[in-house]
C-alpha cells in the first residue's frame, strides 16, 4: 500500500470504500504548508487524474507549497470497482482525502476538480469545506435542486466557448449564489482549455495567493 513520500512524487494504491483507489502524490520544492486534493473529469469519457488539467492544477497547488494529491476514480486504471453514476464517486474523493490528511499529517487546504470532478469537489466541500475551492468547467446541470455554497473562497473558472457543458447557465447559477463564487471566463477557451493550461496555471496561482 502507498505511503506518503519522502521524495517529490510517488504513486501507488491505497484502501478505499470498499476497493482499492490510485492514488499519486507532488511535493512541492522546500516548505509544505498544507494539501490540495483534485478530482478529475468523467469517468466514462476518458477522464483521468493524468488529464492535463488535473495535472496542471496539481503544478500550480505544488507551486504555491501545497502537496497535491489526484486519485482515480472506482474503475479507473488501477482502482477498483465500477463507475456508479456519480453516487460511489462522492465517497471515494473524501476517502482519499481522509486518508492524505492521516498520512501526510497535513490540513486540507484546497479542493479542486475539472468538469465532473469538479461537481465531486463540490459535493464535498459543502460536507467539509476547506478553505479554498476551485472548479474548473463545473456542469450545473448536474444539480437538479440547489446547488451548494461551502463556506470557503471559492474560484469558479469557465471557458466562453465550452463546448461540453451549458456554460452560460452554469455562469448564471453560481452567480446566483449567496454570496457568489469568484468567476473568472477565458475568451475563446473551450471545455478542455486546449493551449491555455499556462493560463490556467497563472490564474489559480493568482487566486491561491490572493486566498
Amino acid at each position: 500500500m502507498l505511503e506518503w513520500p519522502q521524495e517529490n512524487r510517488t504513486r501507488g494504491v491505497i484502501d478505499g470504500p470498499g476497493h482499492q483507489l490510485e492514488v499519486a502524490i507532488s511535493l512541492p520544492e522546500g516548505q509544505t504548508r498544507g494539501m490540495a486534493l483534485v478530482c478529475h473529469p468523467h469517468p466514462q469519457h476518458g477522464g483521468t487524474m493524468d488529464n492535463k488539467v488535473v495535472t496542471m492544477l496539481a503544478r500550480a497547488a505544488n507551486e504555491m507549497a501545497l502537496a497535491a494529491v489526484r486519485f482515480n476514480f472506482r474503475g479507473v486504471g488501477k482502482s477498483g470497482g465500477d463507475y456508479d453514476g456519480g453516487r460511489g464517486e462522492l465517497e471515494d474523493a473524501p476517502a482519499v482525502g481522509h486518508w492524505a490528511q492521516q498520512a501526510g499529517d497535513l490540513p486540507l487546504t484546497l479542493l479542486a476538480g475539472f468538469s465532473f470532478g469538479s461537481a465531486v469537489a463540490l459535493h464535498m466541500a459543502a460536507s467539509a469545506p476547506p478553505p479554498i475551492l476551485i472548479t474548473v468547467g463545473f456542469p450545473a446541470e448536474y444539480f437538479d435542486g440547489a446547488i451548494p455554497r461551502p463556506q470557503s473562497r471559492w474560484l469558479a473558472l469557465f471557458g466562453s466557448d465550452d463546448d461540453v457543458i451549458d456554460v452560460d447557465q452554469a455562469i448564471r447559477r453560481v452567480g446566483a449564489l449567496t454570496p457568489p463564487p469568484e468567476v473568472l471566463v477565458m475568451p475563446g477557451a473551450g471545455h478542455f482549455l486546449h493551449g491555455r493550461l499556462t493560463e490556467l496555471r497563472r490564474h489559480v496561482r493568482d487566486f491561491l495567493d490572493r486566498a
